[in-house]
């Protein structure tokens, strides 16, 4: 049994010109090993958000892989949240990581995507909120400014930080909450780059474009460091 988690800092059909899957989106698709995975939408972050749905949809139904997606906001949550047994990749979408996550705990999703994870062989990736909740703290905007916030599914390691070059005041509220302990070490990634963790570590930093990167976030005692390290990653590019 293998756990594979793909946390991008955003990018992916999400983010690209006209909706159309990316490297990353492929990269998912090749990493699951299966000619024709099933792959399960979660646009909760979003409030299941029929655009951002549609888009989903339309982008990976030129890939020739089964979809589904799980749904929380209409009162049909019930048979969504049983086919997570059966989904291959479960990819989470960008939103609010608190409204994330509160939802899925009153739904039991978290369990049941533990569940699957310890079951067999999956996938789990998300982009921006999507990728923040697998971690154990992130910094999110969902109560309005940008701050440290600790309540994830603490499924890798550490802390993390989405769209660190696409949202101005994103990098330094993150560098400051690792500094001051706010939140523990971890990774930044900017838009289109995220991380492949197999087993919980850190495999493989990948890229959609040249010039985005993933960064290592580390508090530091050293004199010339203001309290934290920001290492860049050596990048794969798709």
């Amino acid at each position: 049994m293998t756990a594979q988690i793909v946390t991008m800092g955003g990018g992916g059909f999400s983010m690209s010109e006209h909706g159309a899957p990316t490297n990353l989106d492929r990269y998912l698709l090749e990493i699951s090993g299966k000619s024709s995975p099933l792959v399960c939408f979660a646009p909760t972050a979003s409030a299941d958000d029929p655009q951002y749905i549609n888009k989903f949809l339309l982008a990976y139904g030129t890939l020739g892989v089964r979809t589904m997606v799980l749904t929380l906001w209409d009162g049909s949550s019930t048979d969504s949240i049983a086919r997570i047994a059966d989904a291959d990749i479960i990819l989470v979408g960008g939103g609010h990581t608190v409204n994330l996550l509160a939802l899925w705990k009153a739904h039991g999703v978290d369990k049941a995507i533990k569940a699957r994870a310890k079951a067999d062989d999956v996938v789990l990736a998300g982009v921006g909120a999507g990728g923040a909740c697998w971690y154990s703290g992130c910094i999110t905007d969902t109560f309005g400014d940008y701050r440290a916030w600790r309540g994830g599914l603490n499924l890798v390691e550490g802390s993390f930080c989405p769209h660190f070059d696409g949202e101005a005041g994103r990098a330094p509220a993150y560098t400051d909450a690792v500094a001051t302990g706010d939140l523990t070490g971890g990774y930044a990634a900017d838009d289109g780059a995220g991380i492949h963790y197999i087993d919980g570590v850190a495999t493989n930093f990948v890229a959609e474009a040249r010039g985005k990167r993933v960064y290592r976030v580390m508090p530091s005692d050293l004199p010339t460091s203001s309290g934290v390290l920001v290492e860049p990653q050596k990048m794969t590019v798709l």
